[in-house]
């Protein structure tokens, strides 16, 4: 059988800033960088926030590649890999001049592409790699071949893991038990009845018609334990997702803890406050988020310093702390207990790109608005976890203000999808919003 030829991509700049490793995801496919993309990337590489961090992390991976030849055929990207090469965009070609008068970065990206369709004479499929939905609708009105970068793409996301299951009409024998010393009961015989998937860590709701418990299938899946409501440093849940949350969040056996769920759903309130709960088996607690500007620019062009400018970012943390601060009166120890943290840093609540680089030893780790991250920046951050560390993700799958992710692509979605199953690994999928009676009609309605 004939082997099909390699196909040949050119990236745009957005792919590279979205994953700087996304060179070596193409197999044994062909890359093409156009050289006006790479002096995009150096509009870039200065600065703390995370497209600025790969920006510089591509430059150091394809210097180490790079020779002459990557001007010329291409350098090979290793055994069993195409080659990536970097052409220079002279100008715009004839053909994207007659359609788009204006000479920019998009439109020198899809002249490049262009000029490879016509050198490889419809040999060797060359198609435009872009996050920019508007630039591959640009490319295919002109019949060239364009398409997302879906390498860290979550197939379905209306099946993604829940992290919880209902069983209707259950023994009330069993149920029985799980009320007795030492609460909990042999896992065996129960999942042969589940009919839902057994999972490490994963949350039920077992009922019948007179009575009803919540529990949890342990790590090793030997044996089903009881849930009961806990009360977080003044915070008490009030459903049975956000029992479940609790359970994940103060659990010292689960460093890793996801949770998803509209706004109003308690998400960041019970990270913040089981993170307060436990405070005495960490260092330190981080609450971090982050910094999506328009557009995805810099700040700078933004008035007043940087801490004015970061402000707003940070104000939905601070609130939330505020609320559960005022549980207590301010003459009460737990109500003082947190100003003593703020002011010995022991409580932090920073941009997300602060954090990067600090040590995540036995540190209580939490990042709110984790739906704003890329797959590459979700591995960046649980690959830095020191011993003693938990790291909490929150967020809502299907808000997403960064302009080139959504609910498949971003990387809590990538996150569950893949850490689903893993012992060292809860999830708790928040549906109730406790906000207030019109803030859910409002999330529900509009």
């Amino acid at each position: 059988m004939k082997k099909a030829n390699p196909k040949t991509f050119v990236l745009d700049t957005n792919v590279i800033l979205h994953d700087p490793t996304c060179i070596n995801h193409f197999q044994e496919n062909n890359i093409i960088i156009p050289l006006s993309v790479i002096e995009e990337l150096d509009h870039f590489k200065r600065g703390n926030q995370v497209i600025n961090l790969n920006a510089r992390e591509f430059a150091r991976t394809l210097d180490s590649i790079a020779g002459n030849e990557v001007f010329n055929g291409g350098v090979s990207l290793g055994r069993g890999k195409g080659k990536v090469r970097i052409v220079i965009t002279k100008g715009l070609s004839v053909e994207i001049q007659d359609v788009f008068r204006e000479d920019n970065v998009d439109h020198r990206v899809l002249s490049a592409t262009f000029e490879a369709n016509k050198e490889n004479k419809g040999k060797v499929k060359t198609i435009l790699i872009s996050k920019d939905v508007n630039l591959r609708m640009k490319a295919k009105a002109l019949g060239i071949p364009a398409e997302d970068y879906t390498t860290d793409r979550v197939t379905n996301v209306e099946e993604l893991y829940s992290g919880k299951s209902t069983i209707e009409n259950f023994d009330d024998n069993f149920l029985q038990k799980l009320y007795q010393p030492p609460f909990d009961v042999p896992a065996k015989q129960i999942l042969k009845k589940i009919k839902s998937e057994a999972v490490p860590n994963k949350y039920y709701i077992m009922r019948n018609a007179s009575r009803s418990i919540l529990a949890c299938l342990d790590q090793a899946m030997e044996k089903f334990r009881r849930i009961d409501k806990q009360v977080v440093y003044g915070i008490k849940p009030r459903n049975a997702e956000q029992t479940f949350a609790v359970d994940a969040l103060t659990n010292s056996n689960i460093p890793l803890v996801s949770m998803t769920g509209k706004a109003g759903t308690g998400k960041t309130l019970l990270a913040l406050a089981s993170a307060l709960q436990v405070r005495k088996n960490y260092r330190q607690i981080y609450i971090a988020r982050p910094v999506v500007p328009l557009s995805n620019k810099d700040l700078g062009f933004l008035p007043g310093d940087l801490e004015s400018k970061l402000a707003p970012y940070m104000q939905p943390l601070w609130d939330n702390l505020k609320v559960i601060q005022d549980q207590f009166p301010e003459t009460d120890k737990n109500h003082q207990i947190i100003n003593t943290m703020i002011k010995d840093e022991k409580l932090v609540i920073e941009p997300l790109s602060y954090i990067r680089g600090r040590s995540l030893q036995r540190i209580y780790f939490i990042v709110d608005e984790a739906q704003n991250l890329t797959p590459h920046e979700i591995k960046t951050i649980i690959t830095r976890a020191g011993e003693g560390a938990k790291i909490v993700l929150a967020g809502d799958i299907y808000q997403i203000d960064h302009p080139y992710l959504d609910s498949q692509s971003n990387g809590l979605s990538y996150l569950i999808e893949h850490f689903k199953g893993q012992k060292l690994y809860a999830h708790v999928n928040l549906e109730k919003g406790e906000r207030s009676e019109l803030a859910e009609l409002a999330s529900n309605l509009l």
